[in-house]
């Protein structure tokens, strides 16, 4: 039988981002959807599998290990497992971006 989810409900009552956990939904895929002002991001964090962000809007630079790397709409990026790394809205306007990890589960260590 097919699932669908409406108006799933962001992170936090400030928020504009979704935390999605296949696990509890029958989906071995787990995502963010991110949408953030200028100047959020997040901590610096690993996971034990690779992360692969796909940007649809804005502007983000992201810290992967000793990398830092320019990302914006329309290009993918993955960070490599266990490597620590972390994202920066950097551009004027809402970043927005599917944050993907390969797992029923988010899997996080803030670092």
């Amino acid at each position: 039988m097919a699932t669908i989810l409406r108006s799933y409900p962001t992170l936090s009552p400030e928020s504009r981002s979704i935390r999605f956990e296949g696990r509890d939904h029958g989906s071995p895929v787990s995502f963010f959807l991110i949408d953030t002002d200028p100047g959020k991001g997040s901590d610096l964090h690993t996971h034990p599998y690779a992360e692969t962000w796909v940007l649809r809007a804005g502007t983000a630079e992201f810290t992967i290990g000793d990398e830092q790397i320019v990302g914006t709409a329309g290009d993918i990026i993955i960070a490599p497992p266990n490597v620590p790394h972390r994202y920066i809205n950097t551009g004027t306007g809402p970043l927005q971006m599917v944050c993907i990890h390969p797992g029923d589960r988010i899997v996080q260590e803030l670092v």
